[in-house]
């Protein structure tokens, strides 16, 4: 299964997490998303993210301010509302 990315860069906050939801909502269980992101609030954007969400922060690196974040897409549980599916 390939990435899928998401130009996030010159975005503030919280545009990069808002556009990286919408994305993983129409993406399949276990893929992935690549977001590269130039807001430096964005590391800790996308940590609560992921950790409220129940997808995966699997990759993070920061290459000269440019921040690219690889998210998992979480498996969604069978007793899940759609409103819990995000």
């Amino acid at each position: 299964m390939t990435d899928t990315t998401l130009d996030a860069r010159g975005l503030n906050c919280p545009l990069p997490v808002l556009k990286a939801n919408r994305a993983l909502r129409g993406m399949p269980e276990g893929a992935r998303l690549r977001v590269l992101a130039t807001d430096r609030a964005s590391i800790a954007d996308f940590q609560v993210f992921c950790r409220e969400t129940g997808h995966a922060l699997v990759a993070f690196t920061d290459q000269n301010g440019i921040y690219a974040f690889t998210i998992k897409r979480r498996a969604e549980s069978p007793n899940s509302s759609p409103a819990e599916r995000s």
